[in-house]
């Protein structure tokens, strides 16, 4: 499923507002308030919501998908919350990750990155995990997805070479995944003055406040993601990317409706 103008417009919007959403810290002023940001997860999450339907419905536009589309991101997202529980608080032992890279790479970056977003929203629900870390990551797992579906060669490269990249890919997202996701709590935790953030701080020792929590607390779970990322997509990949690219076929998702004139007939004269 290939992005047009309006699906690339939407995912730039929203990128936008992720940015700002995560890296605000970074942004601001040093004399701006950190208080003022500490309630903005609901504001994030209702934008969200209305962004991800722009998205859709741009997608469907431009790439003429219908009912059977939504059905199979329905299906997908459904298995992706049943599968977080499996994994999680287990020092990071997430199986869900090795689905959404597979499924991003099949169904592009468009529709991957709604698939990452609700199937976060459904495993929130599922698992009990509401509360204001839900929209960041939902917008996360939407990028880290999107991602998936923009590897190049999306035609062409099958096979061996294709899961190697699927694998390293997988490997550096679930890094940046919890890097991302540490991002959003950080600024509000009382920590040390070496790995806490100061609102009067230039951005460059934030940063390297920042590196040093992230190493510290984090870099456990982010292994155990990215281990059991790689080998599912090693063992598992190659039947999953043929289950989900027959059921591409079977959906026709980019047959085009084409009209033939008929066969002229031959009179006699």
């Amino acid at each position: 499923m290939r992005l047009g103008p309006r699906s690339v417009a939407a995912l730039v919007l929203v990128g936008a507002v992720g940015v700002a959403g995560f890296g605000w810290p970074f942004l601001a002023p040093p004399d701006s308030r950190v208080s003022a940001h500490a309630q903005d997860a609901p504001w994030l999450f209702a934008g969200l919501l209305v962004l991800l339907v722009a998205v859709v419905a741009a997608t469907i536009a431009e790439s003429g998908l219908g009912p059977k589309a939504v059905a199979m991101l329905g299906v997908l997202a459904a298995t992706g919350a049943a599968l977080r529980p499996l994994g999680a608080g287990t020092a990071g032992l997430e199986p869900m990750f090795f689905l959404m890279v597979l499924s991003g790479r099949v169904l592009g970056p468009g529709f991957g990155f709604v698939l990452g977003s609700v199937t976060m929203f459904a495993s929130a629900l599922l698992t009990g995990g509401v509360g204001p870390w839900m929209p960041f990551q939902m917008l996360a797992m939407g990028w880290f997805t999107m991602g998936a579906g923009l590897l190049p060669f999306p035609d062409r490269l099958r096979g061996r070479a294709e899961l190697l990249m699927l694998a390293g890919y997988g490997c550096l997202a679930a890094f940046a995944y919890g890097a991302v996701m540490n991002l959003q709590g950080w600024p509000f935790m009382s920590l040390g003055s070496g790995i806490g953030f100061r609102a009067d701080a230039p951005v460059l020792t934030n940063l390297a406040h920042f590196a040093a929590y992230h190493l510290a607390t984090s870099l456990g779970w982010d292994l155990g993601r990215a281990v059991v990322t790689v080998v599912l997509t090693f063992t598992l990949g190659p039947t999953l990317l043929a289950a989900l690219r027959r059921a591409t076929r079977r959906a026709a998702f980019e047959t085009p409706v084409t009209f033939e004139d008929p066969a002229p007939v031959n009179r006699p004269t």
